[in-house]
C-alpha cells in the first residue's frame, strides 16, 4: 500500500496531497480507480470490433485506420486544452463532461454504423459520417484522461507519484481486460452491441463520479498572503518534459501502428469470419491487458524505480514482442506476442506519465497531464495510417517497421540516465531544503 499522501510535500510547497487525511486519500483514490475501470472498458471495446465491422460495410484497411487517425488527431489537439481547463474548472467537472461526451458521441457513431450496415447509407456517405461523428466524439471524450491523471497527481506526493500513475494504468487495464472480452461475447449478439453497451456504461460512470468522487480543493499557497504562481501555457518543448514527450510520441506511435492492424492480422492468419475475429481478437486483447495489469500490480506497485529505469526495462520487451508478431503464423504465437506487449506496456505507460508529472510544479499538473496525455493520441494519429498503408503492402511490414523504430528509441532512453540522475539529485536537494524550512518554522 502506498504511503499516505498526507505525509509529504512537493518541491514548491504543500500540494493537495498534504491537505488530505489518510482516510480521505484512500477513498478518493478508490473511487477514481473504480471509475477508470469503466473508462478502460469503453475505450477498448471499439478496437476488438472495428476491423471486422469496417470490412463488413466494405471499407478498406486504410479507411478503417483513417477513422481512428482522425479522432486521435482531435484528441491530440484537445487534450492539452482540457488539461488546462481542469486546472481552472476542477478535475471532477471536466471528467464528467468527458464521460457524458463519450456516451453521446459513441451513440452517434454506432447509429451511423447501423445505418450503413442495413444499407440506408451508401458506403462513401457512411464512411464520411463515421469520420465526422468520431471526430465530434473525440473532441469531448479527450477530457477524461487529462483530468483523471491530474486528479491522481493532486492526491499523491512526489514519492508516491509513480505508483499512483501505475494504479491509474492498472485500473484502465482492468477495464481493458473486460472491454475486449465482453466486447467479443456481445459481438455474438450483433457486431454493434458492444458499442451500445459502452455508451450505457459511460453514462453510469458519469453518475458514479458526480455523486461519489470527492471534489478536491485547488492548491493554495502555504502563506495566505503569498501570491499563487503565475499561470502560463506549458509547452511541448519545455526542457523539463521534452525527453518524456519524445519517448511518449514514438512509443505510442509504434503501439498504435501495431494495435490497429492486429485485428486484420488475426483474421488473415487464422482465416476467421468477422464475428470470430471479434471474439478471438477480443480474447487476445483481454490477455494482453491482464498481463499489463499483472506487471503494474506485481512489479510497479512493489518496486521503487525511476520512470526512465522502468522504460529501460519495458522497451526491449516491446521490441521483442513486435518481432514476434512479424513472424507469427499460429494463434499461440500471436497470443504470446500480445501478452509480452501488454506486460511491457503496463510498465512503460505509467512510467512515462509519472516522469512528466514529476518534472513540473503542482500548479502545472493539469497542463502536463493534458500534454503528456496527448502523446498517445498523437501516436494514434500517425500510427494507424502508417499501419494501414504498410499492411496493404505486406502483412508483416507494420511490425518490422515498429521494431526498427524502437531500437533508436531504446538508445535515446539509455542516454537519459545522466540527465535523470541530475534531476533526482536536484529534487532531493529541494526536499532537504523544504524539510529544513519546515523544521525551522516549527522551532
Amino acid at each position: 500500500m502506498p504511503e499516505s499522501a498526507a505525509e509529504s510535500t512537493t518541491k514548491s510547497g504543500p500540494n493537495i496531497a498534504a491537505q488530505l487525511s489518510p482516510q480521505e486519500f484512500r477513498f478518493a483514490r478508490a473511487i477514481l480507480l473504480v471509475s477508470l475501470v469503466s473508462v478502460g472498458f469503453g475505450f477498448t471495446v471499439l478496437f476488438a470490433i472495428l476491423g471486422p465491422l469496417g470490412r463488413e460495410v466494405g471499407m478498406s484497411e486504410l479507411q478503417i485506420s483513417s477513422i481512428i487517425a482522425a479522432s486521435s488527431l482531435v484528441v491530440f489537439l484537445a487534450s492539452p486544452r482540457w488539461g488546462r481547463l481542469s486546472d481552472r474548472w476542477g478535475r471532477k467537472r471536466v471528467m464528467v463532461i468527458g464521460l457524458l461526451g463519450y456516451a453521446c458521441g459513441n451513440l452517434l457513431f454506432a447509429s451511423v454504423f447501423h445505418l450503413t450496415l442495413i444499407g440506408a447509407l451508401i458506403p462513401v456517405t457512411g464512411y464520411l459520417l463515421l469520420m465526422l461523428t468520431r471526430v465530434m466524439h473525440a473532441s469531448v471524450m479527450s477530457a477524461i484522461m487529462p483530468s483523471s491523471s491530474a486528479y491522481m497527481a493532486d492526491i499523491t506526493s512526489v514519492t508516491t507519484r509513480t505508483k499512483g500513475m501505475g494504479a491509474v494504468g492498472a485500473a484502465n487495464n482492468f477495464g481493458s481486460i473486460l472491454g475486449p472480452a465482453l466486447g467479443g461475447l456481445l459481438a455474438g449478439i450483433t457486431l454493434l452491441t458492444p458499442l451500445w453497451v459502452a455508451s450505457g456504461v459511460a453514462v453510469t460512470t458519469a453518475l458514479f463520479v458526480i455523486f461519489l468522487l470527492p471534489d478536491i480543493p485547488k492548491t493554495r499557497p502555504k502563506n495566505a498572503q503569498q501570491k499563487a504562481p503565475p499561470a502560463h501555457k506549458l509547452s511541448y518543448f519545455d526542457p523539463r518534459i521534452l525527453p518524456y514527450i519524445i519517448v511518449g510520441a514514438l512509443m505510442f506511435m509504434g503501439m498504435a501502428l501495431v494495435q490497429q492492424t492486429l485485428a486484420f492480422r488475426f483474421q488473415d492468419v487464422l482465416g476467421l469470419t468477422a464475428v470470430e475475429t471479434a471474439q478471438t481478437f477480443g480474447l487476445a486483447m483481454g490477455c494482453s491487458a491482464a498481463a499489463s495489469l499483472t506487471s503494474q500490480i506485481g512489479l510497479m506497485q512493489r518496486i521503487s524505480l525511476t520512470p526512465f529505469q522502468w522504460l529501460r526495462i519495458a522497451l526491449p520487451v516491446l521490441a521483442a514482442a513486435f518481432a514476434c508478431l512479424a513472424v507469427a503464423d499460429t494463434q499461440a504465437l500471436l497470443l504470446v506476442a500480445m501478452v509480452l506487449q501488454g506486460a511491457a506496456m503496463g510498465l512503460a505507460g505509467p512510467a512515462f506519465m509519472a516522469g512528466a508529472s514529476l518534472a513540473v510544479e503542482p500548479h502545472e499538473q493539469g497542463a502536463v497531464a493534458g500534454i503528456a496525455g496527448s502523446c498517445g493520441p498523437l501516436g494514434f494519429t500517425v500510427g494507424p495510417l502508417l499501419g494501414g498503408f504498410f499492411y496493404q503492402i505486406s502483412p508483416d511490414l507494420p511490425y518490422w517497421f515498429t521494431f526498427a523504430v524502437y531500437l533508436p528509441l531504446l538508445v535515446f532512453v539509455m542516454g537519459q540516465r545522466r540527465g535523470e540522475k541530475r534531476r533526482i539529485e536536484a529534487d532531493q536537494g529541494d526536499n532537504k531544503t523544504s524539510n529544513t524550512n519546515s523544521n525551522a518554522d516549527k522551532g
